[in-house]
């Protein structure tokens, strides 16, 4: 039997698709990188998973998972062809425990969704990427996304209690279980959490939510200088404050989002700026703001304001959020890089970028997560400059030389992908990337799972 009569019994005619316009759109994520597969498939129960993945071992068929495509790594992009099973159909919250604050739910179900139907409960389920409203949770887990939140709140990982999974070889797998305690055995859970689809097909997740904080206020705080934006967050982290959200924004992200939203976040001249969230009881985000507000001033800030009610502060989030959507209107190549570096140089990250774009003659944008030190760090360059793109590709590899230099990831929450495979070894060392490829193995024995993903 071939392909896709194979999988048009195992899935239903309806849900195979081979046509070239779905070949086109299913091959590629965010990095906007097309690798088309031979054949799209959108199963819609962990059977249908199973069978499918049985095949795929069975006829050494590449086999790649898709959720939501917003990935800037290629992590979904099928690089060898093959089939390209989408979740799209796996989009249910399956239950909200309140009592034992915890959400169980299918993949395809989109992160913002989930906080939507969480909170007027009372609960709160903190992980926020940026595409919150349209990346999902499979996605998140599969590429442990963080977000703003992240410096109070923890990475995806911190919140997933238990899968429901298919291996390669079509062997439906539960791991973890509903409780925050669990010991039995390795810990598989975090195992599969960020592993991009190259381990096993998620098809269930259970999450654990928190209380959702009563209260909650935002500061913006406008500066001359990066310096003197990364001397604030010192002075705030000082003050044993742990805000919420710690946002550092530079001038070329300020400048393009008011082009693009007739919306400035700080006023002609400003050269950082910084969005700081505290939550918390009433009385803590009243101290902790006036903490933060008094922390900026003396670290110079040009301007401090808050926002003076719920409208404004999700006025100043939205417009945060655009950052990378307005940075990609302009119409260049926008590489987006998630570097890390321990929080205390961010500046050294800063003088490295500024050192980049004077030899390689780019525009790097940055902006990013300054209270973890997750700093974006975009490439941009004209689409058709076959010379800025080898110059972008040599900067690139001497940003994550120098990150790892400075004791920082070269990814902190978008994952390798096919994109930065090719520098893992800047920063795991020969025994530990045999040791990944035996445990690879071991999940997948005859490779078939995202085939060039991580590793290469």
């Amino acid at each position: 039997m071939d392909t896709l009569s194979r999988l048009r019994a195992i899935v239903g005619p309806a849900f195979v698709r081979a046509d070239d316009a779905s070949l086109d759109a299913y091959g590629h994520d965010a990095l906007d990188i097309v690798h088309r597969p031979d054949v799209v498939v959108i199963p819609g129960t962990t059977e249908e998973v199973a069978s499918i993945a049985r095949w795929c071992d069975e006829t050494r068929t590449p086999l790649v998972v898709r959720g939501a495509g917003t990935g800037y790594t290629g992590g979904a992009v099928p690089t060898a062809g093959g089939v390209l099973l989408s979740m799209e159909r796996f989009a249910r919250i399956l239950e909200i425990d309140e009592e034992n604050l915890l959400a169980v739910v299918e993949p395809a179900v989109v992160t913002g969704v989930l906080q939507d139907a969480v909170e007027p409960r009372g609960l709160f389920y903190p992980p926020d990427p940026a595409s919150f409203r349209t990346s999902s949770i499979g996605g998140n887990v599969a590429e442990c996304a963080g977000g703003p939140r992240a410096f109070k709140y923890g990475t995806t990982k911190r919140y997933v209690l238990g899968l429901e999974a298919v291996l390669a070889t079509g062997e439906i797998i539960h791991t973890g279980s509903k409780t925050v305690k669990n010991v039995v055995g390795y810990d598989l859970t975090q195992t599969i959490v960020g592993s991009e689809g190259t381990l096993a097909i998620i098809t269930k997740v259970i999450l654990r939510l928190v209380p959702k904080p009563p209260a909650r206020g935002t500061v913006r705080a406008t500066f001359a200088s990066i310096a003197a934006a990364a001397g604030a967050v010192t002075a705030i982290l000082r003050a044993r404050v742990v805000p919420a959200a710690l946002e550092l924004i530079d001038r070329d992200c300020i400048d393009t989002v008011a082009e693009r939203t007739a919306t400035r976040l700080g006023p002609e001249g400003t050269e950082a700026l910084l969005l700081v969230e505290v939550d918390g009881t009433p009385a803590a985000v009243d101290e902790d703001r006036a903490q933060v507000e008094q922390a900026c001033r003396e670290a110079g800030a040009l301007e401090v304001r808050r926002a003076a009610s719920e409208a404004e502060r999700d006025a100043l989030w939205a417009v945060r959020r655009e950052i990378s959507l307005a940075l990609k209107a302009t119409g260049q190549k926008k590489v987006n890089h998630d570097v890390v570096v321990p929080r205390g140089r961010v500046p050294a990250l800063f003088a490295l970028v500024a050192d980049l774009k004077r030899t390689y003659r780019l525009r790097i944008p940055c902006f990013g997560h300054a209270g973890d030190g997750n700093i974006h760090v975009n490439l941009m360059f004209d689409r058709d400059d076959a010379d800025a793109a080898r110059r972008a590709e040599q900067a690139a590899r001497r940003l994550f030389e120098g990150v790892v230099a400075l004791e920082g990831s070269i990814s902190g929450e978008h994952g390798i992908g096919f994109a930065k495979a090719p520098y893992v070894g800047l920063e795991l060392g020969a025994a530990e990337i045999a040791l990944s490829r035996r445990l690879k193995a071991a999940f997948d024995p005859h490779g078939i799972l995202n085939p060039g993903k991580i590793f290469g």
